[in-house]
């Protein structure tokens, strides 16, 4: 009973996890693989024979601009996933959040020991990208120590907002809807393929309050340099808060939710 409640809420979603974690760590190294060889070696030899394309790039190939941000993507992909559908098993499924309330453990617990799974999950995922660019002449270097840690930030910045969502939720009908016209969208506009620059417009200020964003180019710039001290604090803001905020909205949301 010394163990902190949001620890113990941990400890049951890490007693699945030590049966799967092999395979999370085998996706994350392998897709990452797949995607840099077919889009950044792929694709970016034909964009790199463009006149004035590295240039447009900020000096680098396309192989290091598109690499340098999949940190950011990968990990908004799992943090997302993460907090929908197994999210929603201990809400209505299996029950398994009302049954730990059920003890001394409050909601704020369960939305705190959430954060700390989610945070592993997308640890793993940030871990296996971050070996792979290290295979790569291009994205190896000290930086990915860096960049590691803001992918795993990234993640968690999808993650609580939309367990705080998940939780007022009593069926998962919204969520592809979620996948399909807000993370997928994010992933094509959100500059991990080519500058938000080249949007219309209308669309850049868009792209620059989403938290992949912000996330992308953290990464890129702990890799590739060139980030200025006040650009980098700003994106670190945004990105924390997207994770306070989310927290302090799953702690309101799940404490109706299991009071109720």
């Amino acid at each position: 009973m010394s163990t902190p409640a949001a620890i113990r809420v941990v400890e049951r979603d890490l007693t699945f996890l030590r049966k799967i974690w092999k395979a999370n760590m085998l996706g994350a190294v392998v897709q990452p693989l797949m995607s840099l060889l077919g889009v950044g070696v792929g694709v970016g030899s034909l964009v790199d024979e463009g006149a004035g394309n590295v240039e447009l790039l900020g000096g680098v190939s396309y192989f290091a601009f598109y690499a340098s941000a999949i940190i950011a993507t990968a990990t908004m992909f799992v943090g997302s996933q993460e907090a929908l559908w197994p999210t929603m098993d201990g809400f209505t499924w299996s029950n398994a959040y009302r049954a730990a309330t059920s003890t001394p453990i409050t909601p704020r617990d369960v939305a705190a020991g959430l954060m700390i799974h989610y945070g592993i999950r997308v640890a793993i995922s940030a871990g296996g990208v971050g070996l792979v660019l290290a295979l790569f002449d291009e994205t190896r270097g000290p930086g990915l120590l860096v960049a590691v840690p803001v992918g795993i930030l990234t993640g968690l910045a999808f993650s609580m907002p939309l367990a705080a969502w998940t939780a007022t939720r009593t069926t998962d009908n919204s969520f592809p809807a979620i996948l399909r016209f807000a993370i997928i969208p994010m992933f094509l506009f959100g500059g991990a393929f080519y500058p938000v620059e080249q949007l219309p417009d209308w669309l850049e200020p868009v792209a620059w309050v989403t938290p992949l964003f912000h996330g992308v180019e953290l990464s890129r710039g702990a890799i590739l340099g060139g980030l200025g001290a006040l650009d980098a604090l700003v994106h670190l803001a945004v990105l924390l808060a997207f994770v306070v905020g989310g927290f302090v909205a799953s702690s309101i949301t799940f404490e109706r939710r299991l009071r109720a």
